[in-house]
């Protein structure tokens, strides 16, 4: 039975799970019947950040156009660009062994590609979740559905895995952003050319 989180609670995934290696993150969401006349592209990343809660480079920035970490631990699954049908929409998958000792947290975002050119935003996003997933017996171990009505966001900041004493812990967030994927690249230190 997984832990369905509520935004803002915070919970222990390596302390109650000795053991856990491997693990998929996966991310969902559905799009409104109301629609721009476009179609929706929405994006999944990963902010590799060190204790300053910064990448310490642009190749912390794992994402569609960089689907790999350079320790091998964390792995972009690639770019859906429909986001039809049920379960997740995009999958990252994190070897917790091979994090590098001197990251401290991932935090797990979406954008919604050219969302200003194309009119759109968050409120015509529906059913959007996170889930974590131990891929050595492909059971849940954590939900958190986003079930806050976000209204002119275009970016949002999901949750975030984060080292503490030694253990991996996971943090729903859930909080919005205007500026999309600049903004967000901006909050983690990340340079937009």
């Amino acid at each position: 039975m997984p832990i369905n989180l509520s935004k803002g609670q915070k919970v222990d995934l390596t302390k109650g799970n000795p053991g856990l290696k491997n693990i998929m993150v996966g991310l969902g969401w559905d799009v409104n019947a109301y629609d721009s006349g476009e179609a929706f592209d929405l994006d999944a990343a990963a902010f590799v950040c060190d204790a300053s809660g910064k990448c310490p480079s642009e190749k912390e920035f794992i994402f569609y156009g960089n689907l790999e970490h350079s320790s091998g631990s964390i792995k972009h699954m690639g770019d859906n660009l429909t986001g039809e049908g049920e379960g997740d929409d995009e999958q990252i998958q994190i070897d917790l062994s091979k994090i590098p000792p001197n990251i401290d947290k991932i935090a797990f975002t979406v954008t919604i590609y050219d969302a200003d050119s194309r009119n759109q935003n968050f409120g015509q996003v529906s059913n959007a979740f996170i889930r974590i997933v131990d891929e050595s017996n492909n059971t849940e171990l954590i939900r958190f559905d986003l079930g806050e009505d976000f209204s002119i966001e275009t970016a949002v900041v999901v949750g975030e895995l984060y080292r503490n004493a030694g253990e991996w812990k996971f943090n729903a967030i859930g909080s919005g952003f205007q500026g999309g994927l600049r903004a967000l690249c901006g909050h983690y230190g990340i340079d937009v050319a």
